[in-house]
């Protein structure tokens, strides 16, 4: 049975998150402090919910949760991947690049996703029981919002200038979508009008180096596995103005054998969605064909839920 490690993003922390963790991982939870210039273990114990949702926090805490976790374990993953934020997270456990490059590039992307917030204030909604076809095209028919996260078969996140985040929720609710949800945030993620953060990273993620991790990483962009670090970094840039294809991330693995997910980090959204996933017995199909070509090939690959073994570890 293969393992999966998956990480989760931006918006699963909690206040007291990871203090049970700092007994066995002093060390490396001080260095944390000692890198970002502020205790940001401080914050993760004692601090509310609303100094948690500051994004320059709110990353980095979620990135070092995960970590620790994933440095507790001794079972070895076959394979992993994170769901954006998470995608760092998922890198430094497989062993592509060191704790304190991946705490590093974290910051320093929190920071400019939190600038270009302020500077070019978006949008982003939660579109509910709508095929992703019919999403995509809608979006394609208005300027200036894109699909953002494909998150689980009949859900899916849209983002980019409010207004038109406006206008496609409205014509997807005229199109049959149960509801089409404005998130609570200030700027348009996974999006075009992320590029200036996109710009600020690029030198950073060029300098760092990366090597080729343990077991296949499944990225963001492509949804694909690679052991490659040129690519690892490309898809790693690219993310931040691409979608998270998460749906076809989780029937990937499926496909490509994975049999057991643990979600390694604070909440529990990640096995929500794989739970979707695993039981939508024709997206999981129609992932498997996307990777063989083959319909009949697919068919081989069929498995019953049950199968499918989904823990939290936090």
């Amino acid at each position: 049975m293969k393992t999966a490690y998956i990480f989760p993003g931006q918006g699963s922390q909690f206040p007291g998150m990871a203090q049970e963790l700092y007994t066995e991982h002093k060390e490396l939870m001080e260095k944390a402090n000692s890198l970002l210039g502020f205790r940001i273990t401080d914050i993760m114990f004692e601090g509310s919910a609303d100094e948690l949702k500051a994004t320059r926090v709110t990353q980095p805490a979620i990135f070092l949760h995960s970590v620790l976790l994933a440095l507790s374990r001794t079972e070895r993953p076959d394979m992993v991947a994170g769901h954006s934020l998470g995608e760092f997270s998922a890198l430094v456990a497989a062993g592509a690049m060191s704790f304190e490059d991946g705490l590093k590039l974290v910051s320093l992307r929190a920071q400019a996703m939190q600038e270009c917030c302020e500077s070019t204030p978006g949008a982003m909604a939660a579109i509910i029981k709508l095929p992703d076809s019919v999403i995509e095209e809608v979006c394609a028919g208005i300027p200036g919002v894109v699909p953002a996260n494909f998150n689980s078969p009949g859900q899916v996140v849209i983002s980019g200038e409010e207004a038109a985040v406006d206008q496609a929720c409205a014509l997807l609710k005229e199109k049959g979508a149960k509801r089409a949800l404005k998130l609570p945030v200030s700027g348009a993620f996974h999006s075009p009008l992320m590029e200036p953060a996109r710009e600020k990273l690029a030198q950073a993620i060029e300098a760092t180096p990366f090597k080729a991790p343990l077991c296949p990483i499944y990225q963001n962009v492509s949804a694909l596995p690679t052991l490659d670090p040129a690519m690892i970094k490309e898809n790693l840039l690219r993310q931040l103005t691409s979608p998270v294809r998460w749906t076809q991330t989780v029937q990937n693995m499926l496909s490509d054998g994975a049999r057991k997910f643990v979600e390694l980090g604070p909440g529990t959204v990640l096995q929500g969605l794989v739970k979707r996933i695993v039981t939508s017995e024709e997206n999981t199909l129609s992932g498997a064909f996307a990777r063989t070509g083959s319909r009949s090939d697919a068919e081989e690959r069929v498995f019953s839920a049950e199968e499918i073994i989904i823990e939290g570890i936090q």
